[in-house]
């Protein structure tokens, strides 16, 4: 019997700014460093290890260049992220009913 992994979440999902910090601090850089090395503000660097500040495609491809990370690594970690706190805060229970109702 096949079971439908579509329907498994991760028990925890990371910030990808979480896993970011590590990664410069193991390099032994500030954020500074980092940012000048990336082209990036130190404000920009600091609200992407804080989570203010998505990780979009272009940002990923920087992430890789500098920390030899694949970029899909790096999108699938603040997709994940980004799905987790918006299912937290909608009301979708909600709207499947509705959608039930409607059917």
């Amino acid at each position: 019997m096949r079971q439908d992994h579509s329907i498994l979440k991760p028990f925890l999902v990371v910030p990808p700014g979480s896993i970011l910090k590590r990664e410069i601090k193991a390099r032994g850089w500030t954020q500074a460093e980092f940012a000048r090395i990336i082209g990036r503000s130190t404000q920009n660097v600091n609200e992407l290890i804080h989570s203010k500040r998505q990780i979009t495609i272009e940002t990923a491809l920087l992430l890789q260049a500098a920390l030899d990370i694949a970029a899909e690594f790096w999108l699938k970690l603040e997709g994940d992220y980004r799905l987790r706190l918006a299912a937290s805060i909608g009301d979708l229970e909600l709207v499947r009913q509705r959608a039930r109702e409607a059917s």
